[in-house]
């Protein structure tokens, strides 16, 4: 070799730089929503009191040495105290049992709720969307008349109409609770199902089914978590409406919304009887519409930075 002929250096891993910008594309879509999540103090404080509230609800009828049921009218109405953390109702049954009991009741049904408009209203959208033409038009026609009819007009009735009770409840708001989702996971699948890798899947053979569920649905994963999050509290909202009408859970059973009603009688002389399971409503459904806003920006592509 001649003195004066120059050597190529060899780059080593020590003089490559890696790009962030990247680095971050390198990550999935889930781990990047994640990332953006947990980067949303917002979100994460609601995620924090809603465990809270969910870990309370099942441990904290348990905390105290009183019963569901049983009364004292000895200790009527009394106000919080070291005995009673949240004072007694007119009958001398302790505020803080019942309001976590109802807030079981309440999350019970909005969970339950949620997870039938879940099942009902992706299974009908992905149909719409999927099959389009004349069946889409038909479905959409179904789901409009439904969705035209008064919401809470419609659990009234079928409340009245069949036996009160949990199961009702939980059945009446999911008579018309799936339309939301159904609009938007059919929305979601008109816009992916003529993507190129869903042509080449199609092009390969796969069916319809295995096109909607391994690589249609997954992609409209986003939106569709994001509308179950903010369903759930509209649920919790409907059952506490229908419980302070008398037409939810039944006596000796009190939901949030019954413990309101309840707390009106008395509410300019006993005022702590409404402020614990009204605020516990207002905190709940606070909670998860904030976290469901998060999880809307983590998940949207459009709002990436």
């Amino acid at each position: 070799m001649a003195a004066n002929e120059k050597k190529t250096p060899n780059p080593t891993t020590a003089d490559v730089t890696i790009d962030p910008t990247t680095q971050q594309k390198s990550m999935s879509l889930l781990q990047d929503a994640m990332y953006r999540l947990v980067r949303n103090p917002v979100a994460m404080i609601s995620l924090g009191v809603l465990l809270v509230i969910i870990i309370m609800a099942l441990a904290g009828p348990h905390m105290v040495p009183y019963n569901y049921y049983s009364n004292d009218l000895m200790n009527t109405n009394k106000p919080p105290s070291a005995e009673h953390w949240f004072g007694t109702d007119n009958l001398g049954r302790d505020m803080w049992v019942r309001t976590w009991s109802g807030a079981q009741i309440s999350l019970l049904v909005g969970f339950s709720a949620a997870l039938i408009d879940l099942i009902i209203g992706v299974i009908y959208g992905a149909i719409m969307g999927y099959k389009g033409g004349r069946t889409d038009e038909v479905m959409n026609k179904i789901s409009e008349i439904l969705y035209s009819i008064p919401y809470l007009l419609v659990v009234i009735l079928l409340l009245v109409v069949m036996e009160p009770g949990l199961k009702t409840i939980i059945f009446a708001l999911a008579v018309t609770g799936w339309i939301t989702m159904a609009w938007i996971v059919r929305g979601e699948i008109i816009q992916l199902k003529n993507r190129d890798f869903i042509l080449a899947a199609r092009s390969m053979g796969v069916g319809a089914g295995r096109q909607l569920f391994r690589h249609l649905l997954p992609n409209a994963l986003g939106p569709i978590i994001v509308t179950v999050t903010l369903s759930v509290p509209n649920a919790i909202f409907a059952e506490a409406f229908l419980s302070f009408l008398g037409l939810g859970v039944q006596a000796p059973i009190s939901s949030l919304g019954s413990m309101i009603n309840d707390a009106l009688q008395g509410w300019n002389l006993y005022p702590w009887r409404m402020w614990f399971p009204a605020g516990l409503i207002c905190l709940t459904m606070l909670a998860f519409n904030l976290l469901g806003d998060g999880l809307r920006d983590a998940l949207d592509p459009k709002l990436k930075k």
